[in-house]
């Protein structure tokens, strides 16, 4: 599989991850040392399995450890571009309370705090409405697992071809990691990317 180079240097490498390869060892590594002739390839964030779109690794473990800094200090910045069945809202915040249940690989919105349940907010723009579908703009202030996806669905909003939480039948699931901004690890220079999603509207 030829992956979708976008930049590298010494120190990172950024590219378009396809719906179905794991982020993680077993998958996105392996194909960028394949690629790329990197020896050592780091997987500091990740996008679910059926989920596309940017994604930066790091080739030393100073650079992981300096992406992972800015991961945890929310200075990463990562936009998402997704299709909804329903006619969304003009846009706002979504805040809620998930639980990710492992054993099901499934995440549900819960009404009380309790063990594993943990905060996900976001905030979105819809940019388009079509055909009792929305196009919309999502940026994750939190990163819970099937966040955006789970949000949209509580309120009757699920994301076209995601049938775990309802939504219509597709050839892909419609969430796409659009845009990706942070600092060179090792320069601090500010570095921008975009993409685009292999759905249409």
């Amino acid at each position: 599989m030829e992956l979708n180079i976008l930049y590298q240097d010494r120190d990172v490498v950024l590219c378009v991850k396809p719906a179905g390869v794991v982020s993680e060892e077993g998958g996105m590594p392996e194909l960028l040392r394949a690629q790329t002739g990197a020896r050592d390839i780091y997987c500091v964030h990740r996008l679910d399995k059926a989920v596309g779109g940017l994604m930066v690794y790091a080739k030393t473990k100073a650079a992981a450890a300096a992406l992972s800094r800015q991961i945890a200090a929310g200075t990463m910045e990562k936009t998402y571009l997704a299709l909804c069945c329903g006619d969304a809202p003009d846009g706002g915040e979504m805040r809620d309370l998930l639980y990710h249940d492992a054993a099901k690989n499934k995440s549900f919105v819960v009404k009380r705090e309790r063990r594993g349940v943990r905060e996900a907010l976001l905030r979105y723009e819809t940019l388009a409405r079509k055909n009792g579908r929305s196009l919309v703009r999502v940026s994750l202030v939190t990163g819970r697992s099937h966040q955006i996806r789970v949000q949209f669905a509580s309120r009757g909003l699920p994301l076209l071809g995601d049938r775990r939480y309802g939504g219509e039948s597709a050839p892909t699931l419609a969430l796409f990691c659009h845009s990706l901004r942070f600092q060179h690890p090792k320069t601090g220079a500010p570095l921008s990317f975009e993409a685009e999603p292999p759905f249409q509207f």
